[in-house]
Formats: structure tokens, C-alpha cells, sequence
């Protein structure tokens, strides 16, 4: 899959990530951090699943009805557990991702909003 990694989000998600065969750009490694919008604005454009810690993507995506390509925001995870967890989540749940879903995904839970 082709996933767009927030610029909180680093290190072992990446490279779990790229390791699992998912195309994956990270967000921090941009000039300037262009804004929340804009960001998942891209993420669309671009046809790639965001992942995040923050939880501000799913406000725009549910209250504002920004337009999304899905949503993983992982929550209380150490960063050695985010990127096990987020390549579980991807193989897992493609095809809610793939609707649009936003997912919470936790170290026992994970919570699938389509």
C-alpha cells in the first residue's frame, strides 16, 4: 500500500513499513510542515493511507468531512510497537483503508470507523 507517514510518526514505523513492501514517504523530511489540511489533502491526492499520532486528522476527516484515502492513528504505543502494529493494521484492514476507514489502533485494540 501506499502510505504517508505524519511527521510524529518515525524510525521503526518506517522501516517495518518499507520492509512489509509498502510504499511509504514521510512527512518529516519535507522542507516545512505545510499543515494538518494540506497534508491529508496530499495523502488523498496521492492515494495514500495517513498514519498518525494525532488525533486532529480525524476531527477534519469526521466534523470538517475533509476527504481522506483512510486513516491509522496509533495510540499509547511505545515507537519500537508502532511499526508492528501499523504493518498488522495495513495487511489486516486494506480494504476498509481502502474505503476511506479510520482506524485507531491500540496494543490490544483497534477500533474501525468506516
Amino acid at each position: 500500500m501506499k502510505v504517508l507517514l505524519d511527521t510524529c510518526v518515525w524510525g521503526g514505523v518506517l522501516q517495518a513499513l518499507e520492509a512489509a513492501g509498502h510504499d511509504v514517504v514521510w512527512a518529516g523530511t519535507w522542507n516545512k510542515d505545510p499543515g494538518d489540511e494540506e497534508i491529508l489533502s496530499l495523502a488523498l491526492r496521492e492515494g495514500r493511507v495517513l498514519v498518525t499520532l494525532d488525533k486532529d486528522f480525524g476531527e477534519l476527516a469526521i466534523l470538517f468531512g475533509q476527504h481522506h484515502s483512510g486513516i491509522i492513528r496509533l495510540v499509547n504505543l511505545s515507537s519500537k510497537e508502532q511499526g508492528e502494529i501499523c504493518a498488522k493494521v495495513l495487511a489486516r484492514y486494506e480494504m476498509n483503508l481502502n474505503n476511506g476507514a479510520l482506524i485507531t489502533a491500540e496494543r490490544d485494540r483497534v477500533r474501525v470507523r468506516e
